[in-house]
């Protein structure tokens, strides 16, 4: 290895560990804190600024979200990456500012303290359940879709070896035969099968599931740009949202 090599694996080092461990965080803070009911958030507000501060956290997510992805949000996230390096990690870095995103809205939340359903016995059993196989369907989405770059790791990886990074293809296999858009639907179906139910909880679902519903439409378009025949075409055979059950 040369010794401008090392400096460079150092630094996308650096990058995949905060992205990754970023990535981790968020994922174990939206189970804990869809499973609770959104109870379990550190947030201290009450009342009506309790409301106003979980509109708010809400409300960033998607927009911060969908923003990052056109070329001003591209341009913005590749100037916390070294000068040379920018284009090349913007992906760990989209990953890694939605894992904050993600973990700012289930811990700095300010629970409402109303509990409307706390299952038990074999209900609960059920709930859970469905809870995890709304999990299971998601991973197997973000595998389907490339998990390299649904985890940032193309990015930081890339500048390892010091290349370009290798993007997927359009992704048309697994889930995506039967749903263009299965990491939407995998999302909204763990925003509702949390076992408790809370009016916290309920505000969530119904915001974010609106998201899933609307913010791909923007992700399509970039995809008819990118793609343009190939694209149309798998639009025309494969469903939205809810997946086809047979081909």
């Amino acid at each position: 290895m040369s010794l401008a090599a090392k400096p460079r694996r150092a630094i996308a080092l650096a990058y995949g560990l905060v992205c990754h461990l970023s990535f981790a965080a968020a994922i174990l803070a939206m189970v804990f804190g869809l499973y609770s009911g959104m109870q379990s958030g550190l947030g201290p507000l009450h009342g009506g600024a309790a409301w106003a501060a979980n509109l708010l956290l809400l409300a960033q997510f998607p927009l911060l979200h969908s923003w990052l992805l056109t070329p001003r949000g591209r341009r913005l996230l590749a100037r916390f990456a070294p000068r040379a390096w920018g284009s090349t990690l913007t992906p760990t870095l989209y990953a890694t500012v939605a894992s904050w995103q993600l973990l700012a809205v289930f811990v700095f939340w300010s629970p409402s303290d109303f509990v409307w359903r706390m299952p038990g016995g074999s209900f609960s059993a059920i709930a859970t359940a469905a809870f995890l196989l709304s999990w299971l369907f998601l991973g197997k989405a973000l595998l389907d879709a490339g998990l390299g770059l649904q985890t940032g790791s193309i990015g930081w990886t890339a500048m390892w070896r010091g290349a370009p990074p290798r993007y997927p293809a359009m992704p048309a296999r697994g889930l995506f035969r039967r749903s263009r858009q299965p990491i939407y639907l995998g999302f909204a179906l763990t925003l509702w099968t949390g076992p408790v139910w809370t009016p916290d909880h309920l505000l969530l679902a119904l915001l974010w599931t609106g998201y899933c519903l609307l913010g791909p439409l923007h992700k399509e378009q970039r995809f008819r740009a990118l793609h343009g025949e190939e694209f149309a075409r798998y639009q025309r055979r494969v469903p939205y949202f809810i997946p086809r059950l047979f081909p």
